[in-house]
């Protein structure tokens, strides 16, 4: 007997219309926001002419993470990604609380994604800085990405396509500028660094590669999501792995410095004067727009699958009669979203979003195991193979919980208090909801 959730009324009704180049499309703009923009300049403080390098020692480590997600992803065709691995490896407590952790780690991203992007806008348009236009922006922004979701998935991917286009395009001209000014010691740095915060340079980087989760989540909208998903996960996160390692090999190359807060910026007015500079800020605006599209593509379907298995009030499991698109959860991330955007509160959120997501996966890893012992044996037979057992597994696993434990006391209990909140909501609504679908 298959350990997979039947499909419900509500899931079959969902239309499935991502295809394997959407799916890459959602693992690329969940992992590429604005950290990038920002991060090749504090790499080079810490780690000189080895930085680029750090990049490929990271995507090491989380390919692992990847690839027993991608693992995890070849036993479902449900909505849900992590919130149904977790509960059918530990029950609807446990999934509820792992989707709960991601979904508010997502909405605080997309708070703080949109008043960045905004910030970038006014570098551009002085006026976008003033605190009437920067609410209606804010705004304008997370409203007209609800509607383009509500109007469709196939809309939502389309969109999500245009943006990866021009976000990435203007990044490849730019590396194909840069590539003039390679030398043999950037390749081959004779020094290894002597990095004096090795945990918070290692978050650093680490950080730059979650997000990939968000595209598991629309498994339910997915062209043979066992197949698809998988081959997407690795395969961008392979491809981001390498687009990162080469942005910083450029950065080092043109003319690096250590305290630069918008470094791709400055290198493109380098290579290409106030003209590249407009160009990467607009490139920037473009990637957090992808990254915010991600996820209001991925999360509304987050609080869908639970709301699927009785853990939320059935209201977030409404779908839209004309478009099939889970309209209400979508409406309720926009308005949270809005709200955490404008009052500012995202920023304490936040820094507890990075640790749910660790924990979050940690969860999911454990499960495998669990999911495999329950899978019936040709759904184990066509699923993903992991080399060596569960050796990748185990990898993973201590990867998420090293990454955890660099998180500091602050953050854990934002944690707590996220965990308590949403144990609030599922025992309340379990009082309510005697009879949760199985």
């Amino acid at each position: 007997m298959s350990n997979e959730k039947p499909a419900s009324g509500n899931d079959a009704k969902l239309k499935r219309d991502i295809g394997m180049l959407g799916a890459g499309f959602l693992v690329l703009n969940g992992l590429i926001g604005a950290g990038i923009y920002g991060l090749p300049s504090k790499l080079f403080e810490q780690a000189g002419m080895f930085s680029p390098w750090l990049f490929i020692i990271a995507g090491a480590f989380m390919i692992m993470v990847v690839w027993t997600f991608a693992a995890l992803a070849s036993y479902f065709t449900n909505t849900g990604g992590p919130v149904v691995y977790a509960s059918s490896g530990f029950g609807p407590l446990v999934g509820f609380q792992t989707g709960w952790l991601l979904y508010m780690g997502r909405v605080t991203a997309i708070a703080a994604n949109v008043n960045v992007l905004v910030n970038y806008l006014a570098y551009v348009w002085e006026d976008a800085s003033g605190e009437g236009i920067k609410i209606m922006l804010i705004f304008l922004i997370i409203g007209g990405l609800a509607v383009i979701n509500i109007l469709g998935i196939k809309k939502a991917v389309h969109a999500i396509n245009i943006l990866t286009f021009l976000k990435i395009v203007p990044l490849i001209i730019l590396l194909l500028l840069g590539f003039q000014y390679f030398s043999p010691e950037v390749f081959l740095p004779t020094e290894f660094p002597k990095i004096d915060n090795v945990g918070a340079t290692a978050l650093l980087i680490l950080y730059t590669f979650v997000g990939f989760e968000g595209a598991l989540v629309t498994a339910g909208e997915t062209k043979n999501p066992k197949k698809t998903l998988p081959r997407a996960l690795i395969t961008t996160v392979l491809l981001i792995t390498a687009l990162y390692f080469i942005i910083q090999m450029v950065y080092i190359s043109v003319e690096p410095t250590s305290n630069d807060s918008v470094p791709l910026v400055t290198l493109g007015n380098l290579l290409m004067g106030p003209i590249g500079a407009v160009v990467i800020i607009f490139t920037a605006v473009f990637s957090i727009m992808g990254n915010a599209a991600s996820i209001v593509i991925a999360a509304p379907r987050m609080t869908f699958a639970l709301a699927e298995d009785g853990s939320l009030p059935k209201w977030f499991s409404k779908i839209h009669k004309k478009y099939n698109t889970p309209a209400n959860s979508i409406i309720f991330l926009a308005v949270f979203s809005f709200l955490l955007a404008i009052s500012g509160t995202f920023v304490f959120l936040a820094v507890a979003s990075a640790l749910s997501r660790m924990l979050a996966y940690s969860v999911c890893i454990l499960a495998l195991p669990i999911i495999r012992k329950k899978a019936d044996p040709e759904t184990r037979k066509n699923a993903t193979t992991l080399p060596g057992g569960y050796l990748i597994p185990g990898i993973a696993l201590v990867i998420c919980l090293l990454a955890a434990t660099q998180s500091t006391m602050n953050s854990w209990k934002y944690l707590i208090g996220f965990i308590v909140f949403g144990s609030l909501l599922y025992f309340i609504n379990s009082k309510f909801n005697k009879a949760p679908s199985e």
